[in-house]
């Protein structure tokens, strides 16, 4: 097994480009400031702490491109991930363009892997902070010749974990159409001028059965008023996610969910709930649907042996 040790002199990206798993690279202290994609299958990336190791960038949608057209929000992406078996641990991942009402979306961390971990992460961003792939049939076809081929398609489902990560974001921040567990991480909506934030967008197929999965989490904010966050809406028809065991602060919006403008994907969304904590009394749209014990248990099962 190859294990390297970086420092933010070194060029990841350069050197991921000729790296074959399996692999470890372990980055010291410090900003490192660079666009990377991992490529190769199972392959580790340690920091040395979530708070003192950062990857960073600042790509935004609405920036030029080199081919003419606006960047547009899938390839604004600090961190690309297309290997299988990839894991990241005890660092942040930050798109820091800001100002999404001008910038439009700014990607952090964009997975697109069959099986991916990640331990002890920031992810940071405002508009579209966390992607998981795949995209929605319709955006595959609209992004053909735009998107590299490693952006649209991937065979067969994958996995992807988050435990003990913290997400940072204020709409949209964790939206995709993967099968997903987040298990004790926590959520922090921020500030947004246009008033309304939502965390999670999700736009799973109908024959994806489990969808993105909340397991006891936190839902918090920093300077965020009462009331004007969302836990989830729904990206596109049949799009799918539950919060198990979770605990949602006052910016919270009491009916937890939304149904994504005058859309009628209230009709097609699986927006499920239970066991949630707060300090205020909730009143979750009557369009979701809260869980038994059983229906719990078995939305966890195909995350055996990460809770």
């Amino acid at each position: 097994m190859t294990k390297l040790h970086l420092t933010p002199a070194d060029d990841i990206g350069k050197i991921l480009e000729n790296l074959a798993g399996p692999a470890t690279i372990c980055l010291a202290p410090g900003v490192y400031r660079q666009k990377i994609h991992i490529k190769a299958d199972n392959v580790t990336i340690r920091g040395a702490g979530r708070e003192t190791c950062v990857i960073t960038h600042g790509d935004f949608a609405r920036a030029p491109h080199p081919d003419g057209r606006d960047r547009g929000t899938f390839r604004t992406e600090t961190v690309l991930i297309t290997g299988d078996g990839v894991r990241m641990e005890n660092l942040t991942i930050e798109n820091d363009a800001g100002c999404p009402e001008v910038n439009g979306q700014a990607v952090a961390l964009y997975v697109h892997s069959k099986n991916f971990y990640g331990e002890n992460l920031g992810i940071k961003s405002m508009q579209d902070t966390l992607f998981l792939s795949p995209l929605p049939d319709d955006l595959v076809a609209r992004y053909r010749g735009v998107l590299p081929d490693e952006k649209l398609y991937r065979e067969g489902a994958g996995i992807a974990v988050f435990s003990g990560c913290v997400v940072f974001g204020s709409i949209d921040f964790v939206f995709g159409g993967a099968r997903a567990l987040f298990s004790g991480c926590e959520f922090v909506s921020l500030k947004d001028e246009r008033g309304q934030g939502f965390v999670a967008a999700p736009s799973h197929p109908l024959a994806e059965e489990t969808g993105f999965v909340f397991n006891d989490c936190l839902f918090s904010s920093d300077g965020v008023d009462m009331g004007t966050v969302f836990l989830a809406r729904p990206w596109r028809d049949f799009g799918k996610c539950a919060f198990i065991d979770c605990e949602i602060k006052e910016h919270i919006n009491p009916c937890l969910f939304d149904k994504w403008g005058d859309t009628e994907r209230d009709k097609t969304a699986r927006f499920l709930y239970a066991s949630l904590t707060s300090d205020f009394p909730l009143d979750p749209a009557p369009w979701a649907k809260k869980m038994t014990e059983e229906e719990k248990k078995l939305l966890l099962s195909p995350f055996d042996g990460f809770l």
